[in-house]
């Protein structure tokens, strides 16, 4: 199952809260494109998840929708945030230890 870092969920938190979705609004991942080597994920602020999602509730009550396809490349993964070149913060996946 996806993990949340504590820093990845606060900023999940901060952008549902800044997006007007806050309540049940959470990060929801899908799958865009599908290669030999895994998927290009598509990452945005849903109010609420779609049917089939894998919902994921991480600290301080932070939410991750998952569509099907997404949830099964995302099972061994870490969601983190890191900062960019220019000091703004991006999420990142890791695989877990």
């Amino acid at each position: 199952m996806l993990a949340v870092t504590d820093a990845a969920a606060e900023a999940i938190n901060s952008l549902v809260s800044a997006d007007g979705q806050q309540g049940s609004g959470g990060l929801r991942f899908a799958v865009q494109a599908e290669h030999e080597q895994g998927a290009a994920l598509v990452v945005g602020v849903a109010q609420r998840p779609e049917e089939g999602d894998e919902v994921v509730t991480a600290a301080i009550g932070a939410r991750v929708y998952m569509a099907p396809e997404a949830a099964s490349y995302l099972d061994d993964k870490i969601l983190d945030v890191q900062p960019d070149s220019e000091g703004q913060l991006s999420f990142a996946l890791a695989d877990q230890a």
